[in-house]
């Protein structure tokens, strides 16, 4: 079982930076793959960005490519979101989810755990 708690979250002007983490519990976190997604008002859940669990490797959406790196520290059991350059259109409550068996980055249901969110919020 993997429990998952978002932080960092907050109010920033565009043009701002805000670091997200993802503090995960239980032995098995450093197996899982990562991923970070997004829901705005009205909106669908989105994907935002992941890294695999092992080698590092990292995917984006398109919208956040160049101005949001995902990281990881498996010995800390936590997931991190840079996020630089942020846009009113940024706005959401982000989500962390983990998984064993992601071959897909960018759908939803592939991920096991997810956390609660935390609430982003960019003012033009």
């Amino acid at each position: 079982q993997v429990q998952l708690v978002e932080s960092g979250g907050g109010l920033v002007q565009a043009g701002g930076s805000l670091r997200l983490s993802c503090a995960a519990s239980g032995r098995t976190f450093s197996s899982h793959h990562t991923g970070w997604f997004r829901q705005a008002p009205g909106k669908e859940r989105e994907f935002v960005a992941f890294i695999t669990w092992s080698v590092g490797s990292t995917y984006y959406a398109d919208s956040v490519k160049g101005r949001f790196t995902i990281s990881r520290d498996n010995a800390k059991r936590t997931v991190f979101l840079q996020m630089n350059s942020l846009k009113p259109e940024d706005t959401a409550i982000y989500y962390c989810a983990a998984g064993q068996r992601v071959t897909t980055a960018t759908m939803r249901g592939q991920y096991d755990y997810w956390g609660q969110g935390t609430q982003v919020t960019v003012s033009s």
